[in-house]
Parts: structure tokens; C-alpha cells; sequence
């Protein structure tokens, strides 16, 4: 299971933000590039980067900083924030990452979407922000009648390469994963999910294990991180090759339920 580190970029510093409010953000760093440098050095094998600015004002804000981090680090990249058409996502992609991110249009243009896949194969993914079920768009400002399983299916028949699905109630409260949402998700398709949203210690990143074989390949973490509640050396080295080693006898058993 991948370990992703997650950087929010708001106004061209780190911050997180308490369930997708933009009035509640904190700021954790000035300099992104140092933060994601610092991952990159702990293990990350993959970086999460969100353009906060980008998803709220439609189209991509911060790409210098974007560029900085792709060009400061040799782990793969993903961006999301605001990623509506495809000459954004062709810019970004331009730049160097590996994969972009769509939210908004996978439910206000799934047509777009289908598009996408064939114009950049294994290049898209989609971010399902869910509400008690239902998609969240527009920056989580908005919230459909779209269901989340539902919408995961058709975007797996049109390619994307992976679902990053985060339950907003859980984002930044350090919480725990909704595993029952990433269970029924998982029952729905065929394809990666990528978890996000209310990581808050190494067994909650354990916990996410027994999900593996109906196709959660990964975690984001993001304010756990920052706080020091997770360390990304101890989660990465916990769950990649010889874990078990590594996990307590009582922690393990108690994580994987």
C-alpha cells in the first residue's frame, strides 16, 4: 500500500484546512518545495498535491509552485484543484506530473472525462469528495445528489486509473477512516482506490490493510503529518515489504480487525 504524503497549496503556501472550509485553514510551512523535499526524504513513493486556489476558482492557480516540486523531487506527482478542461490538464501534464486529478467535471461533464482518459491514457484519476454519500464539487462548496458509488462505476468503464475517495465529515479532524464507505466503494469496482480524509495514527493506516484485496492500494495523509501524530517514516516502513515484522503483535491484530 502506497503511503502519499499530501500537500494543500492555498495562496502558494502549505496549509490544511477542518473539512474543506476555506475559513479554517492553517498554515504549516511558507515553502512547499521544502515540505515536499522533506517527504521525498522520509520514503514517500508517490507525492498528493491539492490546488486549493485552483479548485475554487476553476482552473489551476499555483502552477510555478507546482512545477517547483515536480522539478525538486524524482517521486511521482499527482494534482488536483480545479482541473475542468483539458488544456489545463495538459499544462500540468506538460510540467511533469504523473497523474491529474478531476473532481468537478466527473459529475457536471462525465462526457469530458471519457475524453480525457483516451487523450492521456493512464494519466487521469478522480477525486470523489463525498457528503453522507454524495459527491461534494466545486471545492467542497457544493454538495449533488450525485451518489459516490454510482459516479466511481461510470468513471471506471470510461479508463481513469485510480477513485481517490475522501469522506469531507472525516478530512483534517483526525478521525480515522470511513472504512465502511471505502469497503462498499471497493465492492463497486475493479479499479485502485486511493483512501483520504481523518488519518490520525499509524493504526489507522494498519486498519486500511484488510482492505488491499478489494482494491485500496493506498492512503493519503495529510494534517497527521503535520501535527506528528503519524511519523511517514514508521507508516511507509509498516506497511511495505516485511511489515509484519514490524507491527506489535497487539497493535497489528487490533488494526487489522
Amino acid at each position: 500500500m502506497d503511503v502519499i504524503p499530501a500537500i494543500d497549496l492555498l495562496e502558494g503556501r502549505c496549509v490544511r484546512l477542518y473539512q474543506g472550509d476555506y475559513q479554517q485553514s492553517q498554515v504549516y510551512n511558507e515553502n512547499p518545495v521544502e515540505v515536499a523535499r522533506q517527504w521525498a526524504d522520509e520514503g514517500a513513493t508517490r507525492l498528493h498535491l491539492v490546488d486549493l486556489d485552483g479548485a475554487k476558482q476553476g482552473h489551476p492557480m499555483n502552477l510555478d509552485t507546482i512545477e517547483a516540486i515536480v522539478r525538486a523531487i524524482s517521486i511521482p506527482v499527482q494534482v488536483g484543484g480545479g482541473l475542468r478542461d483539458r488544456q489545463s490538464i495538459a499544462q500540468l501534464i506538460n510540467l511533469g506530473i504523473e497523474r491529474a486529478i478531476v473532481g468537478t467535471v466527473a459529475v457536471e461533464n462525465p462526457s469530458l472525462v471519457q475524453e480525457l482518459c483516451q487523450a492521456f491514457p493512464g494519466k487521469i484519476a478522480v477525486g470523489i469528495d463525498a457528503r453522507n454519500g454524495k459527491v461534494a464539487t466545486r471545492g467542497w462548496l457544493e454538495t449533488s445528489e450525485v451518489l459516490a458509488t454510482d459516479l466511481a462505476q461510470q468513471m471506471a468503464e470510461f479508463g481513469v486509473s485510480a477513485i481517490i475517495y475522501t469522506d469531507i465529515y472525516r478530512d483534517g479532524t483526525l478521525q480515522g477512516p470511513n472504512r465502511e464507505a471505502l469497503r462498499e466503494l471497493g465492492h463497486h469496482i475493479n479499479i485502485p482506490i486511493i483512501a483520504s480524509g481523518g488519518v490520525s495514527s499509524l493504526s489507522d493506516v494498519l486498519g486500511l490493510l484488510s482492505l488491499e484485496p478489494i482494491g485500496v492500494t493506498g492512503v493519503i495523509i495529510g494534517k497527521a503529518l503535520y501535527t506528528g501524530d503519524v511519523s511517514l517514516t514508521e507508516a511507509v516502513r509498516a506497511v511495505g515489504p516485511g511489515r509484519w515484522q514490524d507491527i506489535p503483535p497487539d497493535l497489528g491484530s487490533s488494526a487489522l480487525g
